[in-house]
């Protein structure tokens, strides 16, 4: 199954929360997402309007997705510039493949689209991509390590789940 990964456009916000609306519904997925679908499913539809539109403008966020030959969005990804860190950093999150999609190959596809931006960004110039996997996700892990990533060594609590821990993983400029 090909797929055409590319950015959100601003008119898209619609088909951007019907997507994260699934993501979050999602049982297999939600342990990876900080929201939950009650928290999203109450947000107002400007909120969706201004992630679209910062999606278009691709200054400080993009959020990736891949479109299959019959329109459907099959998964995302999306991509954070941070300039608060040490250095100069991009932040992936909202990683979702829906489950008809699975192991098409998407999902690296989508990273791949996200760590391609982060290196074409001049100003500021990336020197890592980051992002956290939650420590139940293992087939996560063993697939962001499959492209590079490796393990920070840093932990934070899960803010849905005080309890469990997300562990951080990156990937340095080569």
């Amino acid at each position: 199954m090909g797929y055409v990964i590319r950015p959100v456009q601003a008119d898209e916000w619609e088909q951007l929360k019907e997507l994260r609306l699934a993501a979050l519904a999602d049982p297999v997925a939600r342990v990876a997402f900080n929201e939950t679908f009650e928290e999203a499913v109450g947000r107002p539809d400007e909120l969706w309007r201004q992630r679209a539109a910062q999606s278009d403008e691709g200054h400080t966020v993009v959020t990736f997705i891949g479109e299959a030959v019959d329109g459907v969005w099959g998964g995302m990804a999306v991509v954070l510039v941070e300039t608060d860190e040490e250095a100069p950093q991009t932040h992936v999150v909202g990683v979702y493949v829906r489950p008809e999609h699975r192991g098409t190959g998407l999902a690296r596809e989508l990273l791949r689209a996200a760590v391609d931006w982060s290196w074409s960004l001049t100003e500021p110039v990336v020197e890592r991509v980051r992002l956290w996997v939650h420590e139940e996700n293992a087939r996560a892990e063993a697939f962001y390590r499959r492209l590079g990533f490796t393990a920070t060594g840093r932990t934070m609590a899960d803010p849905k789940d005080p309890a469990a821990d997300e562990r951080e993983m990156a990937l340095r400029r080569g």
